[in-house]
Protein backbone atom coordinates (compact mmCIF):
# COMPACT_ATOMS: atom_id res chain seq x y z
CA UNK A 1 0.00 0.00 0.00
CA UNK A 2 1.66 3.06 -0.95
CA UNK A 3 1.47 6.73 1.30
CA UNK A 4 -1.55 7.57 -0.34
CA UNK A 5 -3.61 4.85 -0.09
CA UNK A 6 -3.20 4.27 3.72
CA UNK A 7 -3.75 8.18 4.34
CA UNK A 8 -7.26 7.30 3.00
CA UNK A 9 -7.88 4.44 4.88
CA UNK A 10 -11.09 4.66 6.43
CA UNK A 11 -12.36 7.94 4.25
CA UNK A 12 -14.20 5.46 1.98
CA UNK A 13 -18.39 5.51 2.29
CA UNK A 14 -18.02 8.92 4.05
CA UNK A 15 -21.17 11.27 2.84
CA UNK A 16 -19.88 14.62 1.22
CA UNK A 17 -20.44 17.28 3.54
CA UNK A 18 -19.66 20.60 1.83
CA UNK A 19 -16.87 22.23 3.92
CA UNK A 20 -16.03 19.14 5.98
CA UNK A 21 -12.26 17.74 5.95
CA UNK A 22 -12.10 14.32 7.40
CA UNK A 23 -8.82 12.09 7.17
CA UNK A 24 -7.31 14.33 4.73
CA UNK A 25 -10.02 14.31 2.18
CA UNK A 26 -12.26 17.15 1.37
CA UNK A 27 -15.74 15.78 1.62
CA UNK A 28 -17.49 17.93 -0.91
CA UNK A 29 -14.50 17.29 -3.07
CA UNK A 30 -14.53 14.54 -6.50
CA UNK A 31 -11.49 12.31 -5.88
CA UNK A 32 -8.79 11.70 -8.59
CA UNK A 33 -5.84 9.92 -7.27
CA UNK A 34 -2.63 11.33 -7.96
CA UNK A 35 0.67 9.20 -7.76
CA UNK A 36 2.46 12.53 -7.43
CA UNK A 37 3.24 12.71 -3.93
CA UNK A 38 4.66 11.37 -1.03
CA UNK A 39 4.96 11.44 3.10
CA UNK A 40 5.83 14.13 4.60
CA UNK A 41 8.78 15.15 6.93
CA UNK A 42 8.27 13.26 10.18
CA UNK A 43 8.67 17.17 11.41
CA UNK A 44 6.39 19.09 9.08
CA UNK A 45 3.98 21.52 10.67
CA UNK A 46 1.64 22.22 7.76
CA UNK A 47 0.59 25.94 8.11
CA UNK A 48 0.65 27.31 4.72
CA UNK A 49 -1.55 27.30 1.91
CA UNK A 50 -0.32 28.17 -2.07
CA UNK A 51 -2.58 29.09 -4.40
CA UNK A 52 -1.78 28.28 -7.72
CA UNK A 53 -3.55 28.57 -11.75
CA UNK A 54 -3.35 26.15 -14.61
CA UNK A 55 -4.96 25.57 -17.63
CA UNK A 56 -3.77 23.36 -20.24
CA UNK A 57 -3.48 24.47 -23.24
CA UNK A 58 -3.09 27.62 -21.56
CA UNK A 59 -6.16 29.35 -21.88
CA UNK A 60 -8.37 26.72 -22.54
CA UNK A 61 -10.37 25.66 -19.77
CA UNK A 62 -12.68 22.43 -19.08
CA UNK A 63 -11.77 19.35 -21.05
CA UNK A 64 -9.62 16.66 -18.54
CA UNK A 65 -5.96 17.60 -19.68
CA UNK A 66 -5.10 19.21 -16.11
CA UNK A 67 -6.85 15.77 -14.50
CA UNK A 68 -4.36 14.26 -16.77
CA UNK A 69 -1.33 15.67 -16.47
CA UNK A 70 -1.60 15.34 -12.53
CA UNK A 71 -2.47 11.87 -12.91
CA UNK A 72 0.44 10.88 -15.45
CA UNK A 73 -1.97 10.08 -18.03
CA UNK A 74 -1.33 12.99 -20.19
CA UNK A 75 -0.69 12.30 -24.30
CA UNK A 76 2.32 14.51 -24.89
CA UNK A 77 1.58 14.45 -28.36
CA UNK A 78 -1.66 15.58 -28.30
CA UNK A 79 -0.88 19.52 -28.09
CA UNK A 80 1.96 21.23 -29.19
CA UNK A 81 2.47 22.88 -25.77
CA UNK A 82 1.97 19.35 -23.82
CA UNK A 83 5.61 18.93 -25.68
CA UNK A 84 7.14 21.29 -23.96
CA UNK A 85 6.03 19.90 -20.35
CA UNK A 86 6.55 16.19 -21.71
CA UNK A 87 7.58 13.92 -18.52
CA UNK A 88 6.57 16.56 -15.64
CA UNK A 89 5.52 15.04 -12.66
CA UNK A 90 3.46 17.34 -10.88
CA UNK A 91 0.48 17.78 -8.53
CA UNK A 92 -1.43 20.29 -6.66
CA UNK A 93 -3.70 18.99 -3.55
CA UNK A 94 -6.87 20.02 -4.96
CA UNK A 95 -8.05 21.67 -8.38
CA UNK A 96 -11.33 23.96 -8.66
CA UNK A 97 -12.82 24.10 -11.61
CA UNK A 98 -14.30 27.32 -13.31
CA UNK A 99 -17.51 26.26 -11.98
CA UNK A 100 -16.55 25.94 -8.95
CA UNK A 101 -15.88 22.26 -8.76
CA UNK A 102 -13.84 20.88 -6.46
CA UNK A 103 -11.08 17.93 -7.87
CA UNK A 104 -9.00 16.60 -5.02
CA UNK A 105 -5.55 14.78 -6.00
CA UNK A 106 -3.63 14.59 -2.77
CA UNK A 107 -4.56 13.30 0.86
CA UNK A 108 -3.84 17.23 2.91
CA UNK A 109 -1.67 14.68 4.60
CA UNK A 110 0.52 13.69 2.20
CA UNK A 111 3.06 15.75 0.52
CA UNK A 112 2.16 17.29 -2.94
CA UNK A 113 4.59 18.06 -5.22
CA UNK A 114 3.42 21.32 -6.66
CA UNK A 115 5.65 24.29 -4.80
CA UNK A 116 8.73 23.33 -6.32
CA UNK A 117 11.75 24.88 -5.50
CA UNK A 118 10.79 27.90 -3.11
CA UNK A 119 10.87 30.08 0.39
CA UNK A 120 8.41 31.63 2.17
CA UNK A 121 8.19 33.19 6.03
CA UNK A 122 11.46 31.68 6.50
CA UNK A 123 11.50 28.37 4.87
CA UNK A 124 12.43 26.47 1.87
CA UNK A 125 11.29 23.19 -0.03
CA UNK A 126 7.65 24.50 1.25
CA UNK A 127 6.02 21.37 -0.23
CA UNK A 128 7.07 20.09 2.88
CA UNK A 129 4.49 21.64 4.86
CA UNK A 130 2.05 23.02 2.27
CA UNK A 131 -0.96 22.56 0.50
CA UNK A 132 -1.34 22.94 -2.76
CA UNK A 133 -4.70 24.65 -4.31
CA UNK A 134 -5.13 25.16 -8.49
CA UNK A 135 -7.68 27.41 -9.81
CA UNK A 136 -8.38 26.50 -13.47
CA UNK A 137 -7.89 29.67 -15.04
CA UNK A 138 -4.73 31.27 -17.63
CA UNK A 139 -1.85 32.75 -15.10
CA UNK A 140 -2.59 36.43 -15.35
CA UNK A 141 -6.22 36.28 -15.82
CA UNK A 142 -9.24 36.55 -14.20
CA UNK A 143 -11.59 34.02 -12.10
CA UNK A 144 -14.86 33.22 -11.46
CA UNK A 145 -17.43 34.12 -8.58
CA UNK A 146 -17.88 30.47 -8.04
CA UNK A 147 -14.19 29.92 -7.59
CA UNK A 148 -13.48 32.61 -5.26
CA UNK A 149 -16.34 31.09 -2.80
CA UNK A 150 -15.44 27.19 -3.41
CA UNK A 151 -11.62 28.62 -2.50
CA UNK A 152 -12.67 30.62 0.67
CA UNK A 153 -14.84 27.41 1.70
CA UNK A 154 -11.86 25.13 1.15
CA UNK A 155 -9.44 27.33 2.73
CA UNK A 156 -11.86 27.87 6.04
CA UNK A 157 -12.06 23.74 6.14
CA UNK A 158 -8.54 23.35 6.25
CA UNK A 159 -7.67 26.15 8.85
CA UNK A 160 -9.68 23.98 11.08
CA UNK A 161 -7.84 20.67 10.85
CA UNK A 162 -4.21 22.51 10.42
CA UNK A 163 -2.14 25.64 11.93
CA UNK A 164 -2.48 27.32 8.55
CA UNK A 165 -0.35 30.91 9.40
CA UNK A 166 0.26 31.93 5.71
CA UNK A 167 -1.55 31.71 2.64
CA UNK A 168 0.43 33.01 -0.86
CA UNK A 169 0.53 32.68 -4.43
CA UNK A 170 2.91 30.64 -6.16
CA UNK A 171 4.62 33.81 -7.12
CA UNK A 172 5.26 34.66 -3.70
CA UNK A 173 6.93 31.38 -2.27
CA UNK A 174 9.50 30.88 -6.02
CA UNK A 175 9.62 34.53 -7.34
CA UNK A 176 11.21 35.43 -10.63
CA UNK A 177 10.49 31.31 -11.49
CA UNK A 178 6.81 31.81 -11.31
CA UNK A 179 3.81 34.15 -11.85
CA UNK A 180 0.86 32.82 -11.17
CA UNK A 181 -1.92 32.97 -9.92
CA UNK A 182 -1.20 36.61 -10.90
CA UNK A 183 -2.19 39.73 -11.85
CA UNK A 184 -6.09 38.86 -12.44
CA UNK A 185 -6.20 36.97 -8.87
CA UNK A 186 -8.39 39.69 -6.67
CA UNK A 187 -6.59 38.97 -3.28
CA UNK A 188 -9.09 41.74 -1.55
CA UNK A 189 -12.19 39.71 -2.20
CA UNK A 190 -10.37 36.38 -0.94
CA UNK A 191 -9.13 38.59 2.13
CA UNK A 192 -13.20 40.07 2.51
CA UNK A 193 -14.31 36.47 1.98
CA UNK A 194 -11.73 34.52 4.74
CA UNK A 195 -11.85 37.44 7.38
CA UNK A 196 -8.20 36.14 8.20
CA UNK A 197 -5.82 38.55 10.14
CA UNK A 198 -3.88 40.72 7.15
CA UNK A 199 -0.43 38.84 8.84
CA UNK A 200 -1.47 36.14 7.07
CA UNK A 201 -1.16 37.27 3.49
CA UNK A 202 1.75 38.08 1.33
CA UNK A 203 2.81 41.65 2.43
CA UNK A 204 2.15 43.05 -0.97
CA UNK A 205 -1.20 42.76 -0.77
CA UNK A 206 -2.12 43.27 2.59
Amino acid sequence: MNPQDSLLAGAAGMAATPGALSQGRYLSARWCASPNCNQRPAQAVVDLIVVHSISLPPGVFEGDAVERLFTNRLDWDAHPYFDTIRGLEVSAHFLIRRDGQVVQFVNTDARAWHAGVSYYAGRSARNDDSIGIELEGLEGGLFTPAQYAALSTLCCALRQHYPIADIAGHEDIAPGRKHDPGAGFDWRQLRQRLQWPAAMFPLRVR
